[in-house]
């Protein structure tokens, strides 16, 4: 199986499987002599585990451990190598299910393609592997924090009920006071209920998720086929259970003209607006970068659901496992940590064409 590396300068390579021993990563090209900041990875960490009903009985310590690329308590410029033990796997939970192809799962897929699937909790395509990507992406924190460089993702919405001003117009600090991160405390409550009505049905819920870039200088992107935008969608749909990418206007543009949306010039190279999401022609352009990822309903539900077996019977699914209600609020680190990882990869590219003009 390849497909487990992302980036090109800043690159990450993940590894492991949801009930195997551990699971890991490798980061190669993080700059060396970069200050070790431990607390923001444990933080990361620990916003991944934000389970606001305490639904999901899984508890996993993720305690991390470094095996190479720091001395000291800082980057060293060789490959960071890590790995976090499984601690808290169940997978006799899934014996009965071993034979089933659940619904909207990846078990058909990947057994018709490998021609073996590891049933314990979805295996590779489990968003266990997902806590890898936090620990790499907070590498990357590092690099663009000395950049000045701020990323905040935030649920704006789940179900019907959903954020409706554009973000500008929320304090964004005030997502940090609710379990939710929704930059709306009302709206945030409103979302809660949501949550707690689909628990009581045994079922769960869709929902969607802002996230923005402020301090991103002009210049960051390559066109034509590695452009910021496409590189940004790529990154949010390798997360699990993502449905769809927009940045900018997005998919209203469709619906406007240009008189509506064009980002006009006023002085200093600064414009009026900024529809185009902080990116044109695949290229940053100074302002802040926003985009929304939409997230469908987590498949695994508590509820009977009419399935088929490896010999193609038609058979019932028993519920089993452990299992969210829905995909955020445990998903905005790791659009915090695939965002940095894409951002620091093109600004080591633009930090080398500057070296390269000196």
């Amino acid at each position: 199986m390849s497909g487990n590396s992302f980036g090109k300068l800043f690159r990450i390579t993940t590894f492991g499987e949801s009930h195997g021993k551990a699971i890991g990563g490798v980061i190669d090209g993080c700059p060396a002599n970069m200050a070790v900041d431990y607390g923001l990875i444990q933080q990361q960490l620990q916003l991944r585990q934000n389970d606001p009903l305490h639904i999901n009985k899984r508890k996993e310590p993720d305690n991390v451990e470094f095996i190479s690329g720091l001395f000291e308590g800082k980057t060293t410029g060789t490959p960071i190598a890590f790995f976090i033990q499984n601690k808290n796997a169940k997978s006799e939970d899934y014996l009965q299910e071993m034979n089933v192809l659940k619904p909207s799962h990846g078990g058909f897929s990947y057994w018709k393609k490998y021609g073996v699937y590891d049933y314990r909790g979805g295996g590779r395509a489990s968003a266990r592997e997902t806590a890898c990507r936090v620990v790499c992406g907070c590498f990357a924190m590092m690099y663009l924090k000395m950049y000045n460089i701020h990323i905040e993702a935030f649920t704006t919405q789940i179900g019907t009920t959903k954020l409706e001003k554009h973000f500008c117009e929320y304090n964004l600090e005030e997502a940090k006071q609710n379990s939710l991160h929704c930059p709306d405390n009302n709206l945030a409550e409103k979302m809660l209920s949501i949550l707690k009505g689909t628990a009581v049905l045994s079922d769960t819920i869709g929902c969607a998720i802002g996230c923005v870039v402020k301090g991103v200088p002009v210049g960051l992107g390559e066109p034509v086929f590695e452009k910021l935008s496409a590189n940004l969608a790529k990154a949010m749909l390798s997360i699990n259970a993502a449905k769809g990418f927009e940045y900018g206007s997005g998919f209203d543009s469709a619906s406007k003209k240009g008189s509506e949306i064009n980002d006009l010039y006023v002085d200093k190279f600064r414009t009026q607006t900024n529809f185009s999401g902080g990116i044109q022609a695949g290229i940053s352009n100074g302002n802040p970068i926003y985009f929304s990822v939409p997230f469908k309903p987590i498949p695994s539900i508590m509820q009977d659901q009419q399935s088929i077996d490896k010999n193609g019977t038609l058979c019932v699914l028993k519920p089993s496992g452990r299992h969210d209600i829905c995909a955020t609020p445990r998903v905005l680190p790791i659009i915090e940590a695939m965002t940095a990882i894409t951002i620091a990869d093109h600004l080591l590219y633009h930090n080398a064409y500057k070296m390269n003009n000196l």
